[in-house]
């Protein structure tokens, strides 16, 4: 008896603990009552600041409807990610608090925002019932990206984009691997953002060093003779003119509406000597601490990652989401991860603080002419 009374003791004390550490991992969602006060108490601080890329499907789509929904003026500060967190710092050193909400990349998001505590916590103002309701993630909860599961919310997990190519000029047959980017004929053809800066130009030459050498992005950075811009539509313009016919950069949300406009332009996935990756582009969602507008900011938050938000935003831009609600058939089927596929994530944590870095220092030394 006191063997059953002792072990009955010890189940109950787990089942205790287990229901604990259940209960604090749960996402807390909001009453009626508590969403309808979080509401109003947002449509009195009177607007929402949010930061971002110049990205004409947050501007023109998903701000307007939110304004519509809530009755609230959105304040979108547009720029480069680098021009942006400048900003913040400069004005935050004298003392100015301006921006409520981040919607910006992964490197950005982990190295400065979080690496420099520009944000709050995020996970217990995330309380609106289909956000917080688990069921409704294919992760079986918000995917929080950052290592306290805290700060930074993924919301988008797709197939990326390895290149785009103008099929007047390129054959898809002729751009079946990276090696094939090699090809003399492509010599002054290849545009590609400026790699020899912190950005999508860089990420992109940090990844082709890692999975086929230094002697690869020697070929083709320098050899190849491909043309380095920072200017995005300038690359977006090359790749429909048909100048440069192969762009390693260009964004989706610059060259997805030529596609529907006819242009010949085709989205390249995957090449046969990389293996494929997935990442969380085009944004993680954050929020700016001491922000001037909270429970704007709490609501907008909220809303970007309820189905509403998210799906509008997904349908515009074209990306996968992490949601189980939202219909993704309007996605090109390559887009979407498949089950049983080992991919690289290019949005992984570790990846983007430390390993992308290491690989960019040493394409600079590439582009500097010196070996790494």
């Amino acid at each position: 008896m006191r063997f059953n009374s002792t072990w009955k003791i010890n189940w109950l004390v787990v089942v205790i603990v287990f229901v604990g550490i259940t209960e604090l991992s749960a996402q807390t969602k909001a009453s009626e009552k508590e969403w309808a006060a979080i509401v109003e108490a947002a449509k009195k601080e009177g607007k929402v600041v949010v930061a971002g890329s110049p990205d004409p499907v947050m501007r023109n789509e998903v701000i307007p409807k939110f304004t519509a929904r809530y009755g609230i003026p959105v304040e979108f500060i547009a720029g480069r990610s680098s021009e942006i967190t400048g900003r913040v710092k400069t004005e935050r050193a004298a003392g100015i608090y301006s921006v409520d909400v981040f919607l910006a990349g992964p490197d950005t998001t982990a190295t400065v925002l979080y690496g420099e505590k520009l944000i709050d916590p995020l996970k217990p103002l995330l309380v609106m019932a289909e956000v917080a309701d688990g069921a409704k993630w294919k992760r079986g909860k918000i995917w929080f990206a950052d290592p306290e599961e805290r700060f930074v919310v993924r919301p988008f997990s797709s197939i990326a984009t390895m290149l785009f190519i103008n099929t007047d000029n390129v054959k898809p047959d002729e751009m079946r691997s990276a090696k094939d980017l090699l090809n003399p004929k492509w010599r002054g053809k290849i545009s590609a953002e400026d790699p020899s800066a912190i950005g999508s130009g860089s990420n992109a030459a940090a990844r082709f060093y890692h999975d086929l050498g230094e002697d690869f992005v020697r070929k083709l950075y320098v050899e190849q003779k491909t043309v380095r811009t920072r200017e995005r539509r300038q690359m977006t313009d090359w790749l429909a003119r048909g100048t440069q016919p192969i762009c390693l950069n260009c964004r989706e949300d610059d060259v997805r509406p030529l596609i529907k406009d006819g242009f010949k332009l085709l989205e390249i996935f995957e090449l046969v000597d990389i293996p494929p990756s997935i990442n969380g582009s085009p944004w993680m969602l954050t929020l700016a601490n001491k922000a001037p507008n909270p429970k704007a900011a709490q609501l907008f938050a909220n809303w970007m990652v309820a189905k509403e938000g998210l799906e509008i935003y997904a349908r515009g831009y074209g990306s996968a989401t992490l949601r189980t609600d939202i219909d993704e058939s309007f996605l090109n089927p390559a887009n979407l991860p498949k089950k049983n596929v080992k991919y690289f994530d290019d949005t992984d944590w570790k990846w983007v603080v430390s390993g992308r870095q290491e690989y960019r220092e040493k394409v600079w030394q590439v582009l500097k002419g010196k070996s790494s």
